[in-house]
């Protein structure tokens, strides 16, 4: 499957500027390209009571699920600053349950496209859900 970098980030950019960030003021939207080839946005949604927060790439996912995508095909992540946003550590864990190592990781910024990693790449030697089957 072809990969749309363009139509990703045109969907997470939309997203980011949804995004619910009263308390750190720092949006992030991101997109994921499902196994049905479509494009699912996300963004970040905060709370008063920090630790209950969602990730930007948490709701692109559960957008993906919803939508009846089972399969990531390819991540991009928007956010804005002079530093790489990458996803944290529990959305990478997050990213792996439905995509393969190899799975394309886009970075951007408000100016396009700024890394593109695999997910191998940001979580190596990763536990996933071949791990659990016998």
């Amino acid at each position: 499957m072809a990969v749309d970098f363009e139509g990703l980030f045109a969907a997470a950019r939309a997203a980011q500027a949804r995004a619910y960030a009263p308390y750190s003021r720092f949006k992030v939207g991101a997109a994921v390209l499902g196994d049905d080839g479509a494009i699912y946005p996300g963004c970040n949604v905060e709370n008063a009571a920090y630790p209950v927060g969602v990730c930007a790439e948490a709701g692109a996912i559960s957008a993906m699920i919803a939508g009846g995508g089972r399969a990531i095909h390819a991540v991009l992540v928007l956010g804005d600053g002079e530093e790489l946003v990458t996803p944290c550590g529990a959305c990478r864990q997050r990213i792996r349950e439905f995509a393969a190592p190899e799975t394309p990781v886009a970075i951007a910024g408000p100016g396009g496209i700024r890394a593109r990693l695999s997910l191998a790449e940001l979580l190596p030697a990763s536990f996933g859900p071949a791990n659990l089957r016998s």
